[in-house]
């Protein structure tokens, strides 16, 4: 079943519940890959449905911690009700220690030996761990092991 599939059966389900909270995220999912679908002119791989619900949960997580600096605990609240919807659909994430264990077979795959090699690192990663780990973790990850 395809992502937008599933988006619409858990529409219906939260309709017939009257989850309007799940409902709300749920119809937000469907119209950020309706509108990649659009700008790309394509049914959209399982990578790009991937990169939409990333970007969708970046978004949220930038948001809680603007609320938190804003002391907004009631929206920080409702923020994080919505990540929990949005990452049901992403792929299981990774651990600390699996992403660790990737990057250093990568860093040793393309030879690096300081932070010059960063971008040639990360360049090689990040496809490996696309939707599986957040990009601030590997970010600090590669630096940690190439200083």
């Amino acid at each position: 079943m395809s992502l937008l599939e599933t988006l619409n059966e858990d529409m219906k389900t939260a309709m017939k519940a009257k989850d309007k909270s799940t409902l709300s995220v749920v119809r937000m999912l469907k119209s950020a890959v309706m509108n990649e679908k659009i700008n790309l002119g394509h049914d959209l791989t399982n990578d790009e449905e991937v990169a939409v619900l990333s970007r969708e949960l970046k978004q949220r997580k930038d948001s809680v911690r603007e609320f938190e600096k804003g002391n907004r605990d009631d929206l920080v609240a409702d923020t994080k009700a919505e990540i929990e919807v949005v990452e049901k659909y992403l792929p299981a994430q990774l651990s600390e220690a699996d992403v660790k264990k990737i990057i250093t077979e990568t860093v040793s795959e393309v030879g690096a030996q300081s932070m010059a090699d960063f971008g040639k690192v990360m360049s090689s990663v990040m496809p490996k761990l696309k939707g599986q780990a957040d990009g601030k973790l590997v970010n600090q990850t590669v630096k940690q092991l190439l200083q």
